[in-house]
């Protein structure tokens, strides 16, 4: 690594303290070797023509895909995840994205749960793979083994990589399905509401802990907004303690309890009957509607 990509450590490190003073995030820590191997390069130095990349000191490495973008590159940043290498190259296009015309879409409530990672207000409903339930088996298994193994031996070592594919596999699953879900959802909307989730407070409920980590709801919503926000689609998000699966769709009565047994919605006011998530989805439409107008 040359003098020039070691000045990249540097302004990373007075960009953390400065976000540290304002309150913006917490006191940066010294980075490990062993967590995350990743370092960014002089963009001068760096050439890239089709599905090749030339790198200082490495030379031309072949790529999985070309550059998607045309502009000035201004960073990249080569790391390692599990078994593969990435570069990411960001690029000055010149030319901010331009809003999306949604006339004539509709606008869209969305609720997201467990069982299925996105109800629509339609009905349409987005399966959940919940990876890590399909692969703790072997992922407990493959972990026995690097218990057993010496620490820092080569087979250590060897099993670790194998650790590491097996995460990679499962954060590949869940993030397949988060961008193919999301991207369908804000290419059919004007306008999108969601209700205000607080991960950290549910995820000290320990029999729904582990599946709202495999689920990665907060994930999902973070993806959806910045899609959203680069198309110029506003997303209206509930208040805290907004609730949407309480309330009835129809007539507007809300009930005092409803249990997470209760999967369909009984109103005793009107007497609609429809389902839980369903009747939550349509009243973040609602919900979005109003605030638009408004």
């Amino acid at each position: 690594m040359d003098q020039r990509a070691a000045l990249f450590g540097i302004k990373n490190l007075g960009d953390a303290i400065s976000r540290w003073k304002s309150g913006q995030n917490r006191r940066p820590k010294k980075k490990r070797r062993k967590n995350r191997q990743a370092y960014s390069t002089d963009p001068n130095t760096v050439k890239v023509i089709w599905k090749r990349i030339k790198l200082p000191k490495i030379g031309w490495v072949r790529m999985y895909q070309k550059l998607r973008h045309k502009g000035e590159i201004t960073k990249v940043t080569i790391s390692r995840t599990a078994h593969r290498w990435f570069v990411s190259i960001t690029v000055d296009t010149g030319t901010p994205n331009a809003p999306r015309d949604t006339r004539g879409l509709p606008a869209i409530g969305i609720d997201v749960g467990i069982n299925s990672l996105a109800t629509l207000d339609t009905g349409k409903q987005y399966d959940n793979p919940r990876p890590l339930k399909k692969y703790e088996k072997k992922l407990r298994r493959e972990q026995r083994k690097l218990s057993k193994k010496e620490y820092l031996s080569n087979n250590w070592f060897k099993q670790k990589r194998k650790v590491e594919r097996i995460h990679y596999k499962i954060a590949c699953i869940r993030n397949d399905a988060h961008h193919k879900a999301t991207t369908e959802i804000v290419d059919m909307a004007s306008v999108i509401g969601i209700e205000t989730l607080k991960i950290t407070n549910m995820l000290k409920n320990k029999n729904l802990a582990k599946a709202l980590s495999d689920s990665a709801l907060g994930g999902f919503l973070a993806l959806l907004k910045s899609k959203a926000e680069v198309l110029g689609i506003p997303i209206v998000e509930a208040p805290q303690f907004y609730a949407s699966s309480k309330t009835c769709s129809h007539c507007g009565h809300k009930k005092k309890e409803l249990l997470l047994s209760e999967r369909t919605y009984n109103c005793r006011e009107c007497g609609s009957s429809i389902d839980r998530d369903v009747n939550a989805a349509i009243n973040l439409k609602t919900l979005a509607v109003g605030q638009t107008e408004r």
